[in-house]
C-alpha cells in the first residue's frame, strides 16, 4: 500500500507531468525531504515498508532520462489504487531539488 502512496496515475503509459520524474536528478534523501514536508503521514508509511521504500530508491537511483527509469514509472503507473497520491507526486517532483 505504501508504493501505492508514492505511485501514479493507473495505466501503464506516459501521464501528464511524467517527464518532470523522468528527468528528475533528485537524490533519494531531496525525495523524502520534499515528501515528508508535504505528507507526513504519507512519507512515514513509505519509509516504514521495505518493498516501497526499497522501490523508490531504485527509481530514483536510476539514470534520469533512462529507458530503466521509465520502465519503473511504467510499473507504478499500473497500480490504478495510486491515482489519488498524484498531486503528491508531482509536487514532490516539481520542488525535491529545493532539498
Amino acid at each position: 500500500m505504501a508504493l501505492a502512496a508514492m505511485a501514479g496515475s493507473g495505466i501503464a503509459s506516459a501521464a501528464p507531468g511524467d517527464a518532470v520524474i523522468l528527468n528528475s536528478t533528485c537524490t533519494y534523501p531531496q525525495v523524502i525531504a520534499a515528501a515528508n514536508a508535504q505528507d507526513p503521514a504519507a512519507t512515514a508509511a513509505l519509509q516504514n515498508d521495505p518493498a516501497a521504500n526499497g522501490f523508490l530508491q531504485g527509481l530514483v537511483a536510476s539514470p534520469p532520462g533512462s529507458p530503466e527509469r521509465q520502465q519503473k514509472i511504467d510499473f507504478v503507473r499500473s497500480f490504478p489504487q495510486a491515482a489519488q497520491f498524484n498531486g503528491l507526486i508531482m509536487s514532490v517532483a516539481n520542488t525535491c531539488n529545493n532539498y
